[in-house]
């Protein structure tokens, strides 16, 4: 009976696949860290600035206003989780191929997808005025 590829692989390697998947794991949780703060921070600017309009009549003057500003970093937010996203599933892909079971499914990438839903409906409040 042969062993399975898991089974012949020295502690050390086990250990070390494990680390690299960790890694790949914070460094995603990073990307979803830096988005959640661009997307609340412009749907922040966005109310903040809708409050005072309707508070005290203040016009906006310029090119671009904030609910174009906030719009903007909400969607910089949601741009950078989806590109991360991808990065990370290639790189737990990769990881996967070489060490199948040893690699399990990402939490991170559920957190990330989570986040990702918030910032859309964000946007969509932002961009309807709601």
């Amino acid at each position: 009976m042969a062993a399975s590829p898991e089974e012949e692989l020295s502690t050390s390697t086990k250990l070390a696949i494990e680390r690299t998947r960790l890694a790949h794991e914070r460094t995603l949780m990073a990307w979803v860290r830096t988005a959640t703060s661009l997307i609340s921070f412009g749907f922040t600017v966005y109310k903040f600035f809708q409050y005072l309009r309707e508070s005290q009549g203040a016009a906006t003057t310029g090119p671009i206003g904030p609910r174009e500003f906030g719009a903007l970093m909400i969607g910089i937010g949601i741009a950078s989780l989806i590109l991360a996203t991808i990065g990370h599933r290639r790189s737990m892909r990769a990881l996967r191929a070489n060490y199948g079971a040893l690699v399990p499914n990402s939490l991170a990438t559920v957190v990330a997808a989570l986040i990702g839903i918030l910032g859309v409906l964000l946007l969509v409040a932002v961009v309807f005025r709601m």
